[in-house]
């Protein structure tokens, strides 16, 4: 089910009808591949239903060197098909679908060109979500675009400047998630008025030196607001699993012990492959209130499942207590 992709330096290489035969071959498999992860993720349970969907779908879609191929009737047929079907197919299964453009993808910078490949790419993943039906209006079915701020120069107000520029499409679709480096939830907070606000809890423990975020912290309702009436999105994952001989999985990890037992920064910010410790699991069940999550372990699949199956559990024993 995974996607494919090609350097351009290859497809550069190539003559002209291979580098179309292969840029087409490549985007066939990708929309075919793409339907299919959405297939899957519509089976699962409703707490599970969101997809990350990779940004490689349309391979070299903003190089020169493919865009002449994109722009034949062939192959603009096959991408029109192939994103209006797959949008289809993720609306009927009840699938919230987003992006997470890499680091490149940001709206802050002193760097002219770095402004316009950020803008570039945040309106390249808005025309796929356009082509699948996911244009018209505020952050319909819950989809999203979601990236960083950029260089802490200009910060939050480069911005705010530079936002407008984007597309219409884009500037409804795109979130900002506070990181664990430069701009934290206040200072993400200072957009909330013009983009929706994603609240990664990892990034903010490790950006705060160990604060949680209870769902009645008031900072919780002003990211909800920046909604605007669309159920928020929230990102969680826990420290790598080499932590965890120095920490009980069934309390939240002490950011001060941890790194007083000689811990790095960066390793406790690194992700772990699976979601093991159980009290960052109840957490994220309790923040289930108010918002839908995303979970960023590296096992991907089987870490959503692992802490689907915590909270299913904590919600059948939930009626029992109460007796």
């Amino acid at each position: 089910m995974n996607l494919t992709s090609v350097t351009m330096a290859h497809l550069t290489k190539l003559e002209p009808a291979a580098r179309r035969a292969k840029l087409a071959g490549l985007v066939a498999h990708n929309l075919a591949a793409l339907a299919r992860q959405i297939a899957w993720v519509g089976a699962r349970p409703p707490l599970e239903r969101l997809l990350r969907m990779a940004s490689n779908v349309l391979p070299g879609y903003t190089h020169p060197i493919a865009q002449a191929i994109y722009a034949e009737p062939e192959m603009a047929a096959l991408v029109e098909r192939g994103l209006a079907e797959a949008g289809a197919l993720a609306r009927r299964l009840g699938v919230r679908l987003s992006f997470h453009p890499g680091p490149f993808c940001l709206l802050a910078s002193r760097n002219p060109a770095a402004i316009a490949n950020g803008l570039s790419e945040l309106d390249y993943h808005a025309e796929i979500f356009d082509r699948m039906g996911y244009g018209g209006g505020w952050h319909p079915h819950g989809a999203h675009i979601n990236i960083h701020v950029g260089a802490g120069d200009p910060g939050v107000a480069g911005f705010r400047e530079t936002l407008p520029r984007a597309s219409r499409v884009a500037r409804d679709l795109v979130t900002v998630e506070n990181d664990e480096n430069v701009f934290g939830l206040d200072a993400v907070l200072q957009l909330a008025d013009i983009v929706p606000v994603v609240l990664d809890l990892h990034h903010h423990w490790v950006e705060s030196g160990g604060a949680y975020l209870e769902p009645d912290d008031p900072r919780i309702a002003r990211v909800t607001e920046s909604w605007r009436g669309v159920r928020p999105v929230a990102h969680i994952s826990v420290s790598r699993e080499a932590v965890s001989s120095d920490c009980d999985p069934d309390a939240l990890p002490d950011f001060p012990a941890l790194r007083g037992a000689g811990h790095a920064v960066r390793d406790l910010a690194a992700h772990s492959d699976m979601m093991w410790n159980r009290a960052v699991n109840d957490l994220v069940a309790r923040h289930l209130a108010w918002a839908d999550f995303e979970i960023e372990a590296k096992a991907k699949n089987r870490a959503s499942m692992q802490i689907a199956r915590h909270i299913q559990a904590l919600e059948q024993a939930a009626p029992i207590a109460a007796e």
